[in-house]
C-alpha cells in the first residue's frame, strides 16, 4: 500500500486517505472503466460509483490484499454491473457518429484507411478490454492482469485470441470496401 495512505488510515483520517487514492488512482480506475465500457461518459460514471463504493469501504480495508488490488476489483466490478445494466436497456447505438446529411459517419480516428476504434468496438467484451488496456492505454501484461484480476497467461491468451479476431475482422471490411 502507499505510505502516505497507509499512514493515514492508521491514524484514522480517513478524508485525507480517501483524497490520497483519488490523487493517485483516479487516472487509473476511469481507463480500467474506459477499457470494459468503451464509452467515455459511461466509463466517468463507472469511476465515479467506484470512488464512491471505495469510500465507503476504505474504513474497513484492513490490507489483506494490496491496495490497488482493492480498488481494481472495485472499479472492475462497478464496470461490469454497469455494462451489464446497460446491455438491459433498450438504446440507439451511435457511438462516436455524427449524422450527416442522412448518413451516419464515423468520427473515430482511423489509420491506413480503416478505423481501428470501430474494429475493436465489434470485438468480444473480453478482448476489447484487453486491447484497450494494453495497447491503447499501453499497461503492461502485468498491469493488465492485475487491474482485470486474471492471470498473466490469460491476459496473453486473450491477446492474441483478440489479435486474430482483429486480422479477420480487418479482411472482411477490406473485401467489402474493395
Amino acid at each position: 500500500m502507499e505510505p502516505a495512505i497507509q499512514a493515514q488510515l492508521e491514524d484514522g483520517h480517513l478524508n485525507a486517505a480517501f483524497d490520497l487514492v483519488v490523487e493517485h488512482y483516479q487516472h487509473r480506475v476511469y481507463r480500467l472503466a474506459l477499457a470494459i465500457l468503451g464509452d467515455p461518459a459511461a466509463a466517468q460514471d463507472a469511476a465515479q460509483e467506484a470512488f464512491l463504493r471505495i469510500w465507503k469501504g476504505l474504513g474497513g480495508f484492513r490490507g489483506q490484499s494490496a491496495l490497488s488490488t482493492w480498488i481494481y476489483a472495485i472499479a472492475r466490478n462497478t464496470a461490469l454491473t454497469e455494462r451489464k445494466s446497460a446491455a438491459m436497456r433498450p438504446t440507439l447505438p451511435l457511438d462516436n457518429a455524427v449524422a450527416a446529411g442522412g448518413r451516419v459517419a464515423s468520427t473515430a480516428p482511423s489509420r491506413a484507411g480503416f478505423d481501428v476504434a470501430a474494429l475493436v468496438s465489434r470485438l468480444r467484451p473480453q478482448y476489447q478490454q484487453v486491447i484497450r488496456l494494453y495497447y491503447m492505454e499501453e499497461n503492461s501484461y502485468e498491469e493488465v492482469a492485475r487491474m482485470l484480476d486474471i492471470p498473466l497467461g490469460t491476459v496473453k491468451t486473450l491477446l492474441h485470441r483478440a489479435r486474430i479476431e482483429l486480422v479477420a475482422a480487418l479482411a472482411r471490411s477490406t473485401v467489402r470496401e474493395g
